[in-house]
């Protein structure tokens, strides 16, 4: 039986399908409201087979998803950007773009992404969501700092200690100074908690995974950067080389080119920013303790400045991750894989490289 392709232009309140009936050959479009999700459900429970149903990626339509999988339907999800590019009319709304999705899925044009397994998209969610309790964090720290300086009071990171805490709050300053200053402190306090809270959820999805403790070995990448690379780029297998890994975390760099002019327009930052984030902060930590990843930023710092460092940097701590995921090594052996390559281009080690030494994998079922 042929596959049953349906496309649907998603909003947050309602939803444009547009499908080929099999027994009259008639293109039907209709559509759905969202506050009766029973029949939504019921509309796509109607279809049997092999049901394909294809979408622009949003951020508000993981439920529409999770109920589409419990029927048993294939999902895709494809670039917006990409979908409206390659439109033939100028006129948009709903009806045309679902016709639009219909059309491309069923000519195998429809721009797919690529879609996390649900335990990786666990992970993910449970990353930015430690973000931005930082991010929360520092805010309450630089306004503490803050009131602490127009005090008089300048600790810097001795302010969060229990003496310093106790300086600060026997220091003279106005009623709404300390009033501020005691509802900051009572912010940071279940912030502390929660972030506690979120480590021990990170070590339990770590616990026991052997391609984390890989990484971990790796000078520079911790926990976190560990959970972000594995479950931001698995399964590994899906990019063809080194090239591939960056572009997809967008730290490829752009080059706009005409005739004998060619300008630099920095990285792309197409993928995770996320990734790119947990990367360059890795990078402070590696480069004191790798020495081929030292020199290299001291060189290109010297050259392009320190911000620009780092993001090379980065990439090539993404590229060694990746070649660490893929070959199943850790980062001993990938040290000694990469001083025999060495040695052996400039001939002063053995001759005869083994071809496991970049490309092929340890283990055989890699």
């Amino acid at each position: 039986m042929a596959p049953i392709y349906i496309g649907v232009d998603f909003h947050s309140r309602q939803q444009t399908i547009c499908y080929l009936k099999t027994e009259t050959g008639e293109l039907v479009i209709s559509e759905l409201q969202h506050h009766d999700k029973e029949q939504v459900r019921a509309f796509y429970q109607q279809f049997q087979g092999q049901v394909i149903i294809g979408l622009e990626a949003s951020g508000y339509s993981p439920w529409f998803e999770a109920l589409l999988e419990r029927l048993g339907h294939e999902v895709w999800l494809g670039d917006a950007t990409e979908i409206r590019r390659r439109a033939r009319w100028r006129q948009k709304n709903d009806r045309r773009d679902a016709e639009l999705i219909w059309d491309l899925m069923v000519h195998n044009e429809f721009p797919r992404l690529h879609q996390p397994l649900p335990a990786s998209r666990e992970v993910l969610r449970m990353l930015r969501y430690r973000q931005k309790l930082i991010k929360l964090r520092t805010m309450s720290k630089n306004s503490l700092q803050a009131i602490a300086l127009q005090a008089g009071l300048a600790k810097g990171k001795q302010l969060f200690t229990a003496a310093g805490q106790a300086q600060f709050k026997a220091a003279e300053m106005s009623a709404v100074l300390q009033w501020q200053r005691e509802h900051w402190f009572a912010l940071l306090k279940p912030l502390n908690q929660q972030l506690l809270e979120t480590m021990v959820w990170f070590k339990t999805q770590s616990k026991d995974d052997v391609r984390i403790q890989r990484l971990r070995t790796h000078p520079g990448i911790g926990l976190l950067t560990s959970l972000c690379l594995l479950h931001t780029l698995q399964p590994i297998s899906r990019f063809r080389n080194q090239r591939k890994v960056v572009a997809y975390a967008g730290l490829d760099p752009v080059i706009r080119s005409s005739a004998e002019r060619a300008t630099q327009l920095g990285i792309s930052k197409a993928g995770s920013r996320l990734l790119r984030y947990l990367l360059v902060e890795a990078v402070h930590t590696a480069i004191r303790y790798d020495e081929d990843l030292r020199r290299f930023y001291k060189r290109l710092a010297e050259r392009r400045g320190r911000p620009k460092a780092k993001v090379a940097a980065a990439r090539k701590l993404l590229i060694r991750a990746y070649i660490m995921l893929r070959d199943e090594i850790d980062y001993a052996e990938f040290r000694r894989r990469a001083v025999a390559a060495r040695l052996a281009r400039r001939g002063q080690g053995p001759t005869k490289v083994p071809v496991v030494l970049i490309r092929q994998p340890t283990s055989p079922g890699a």
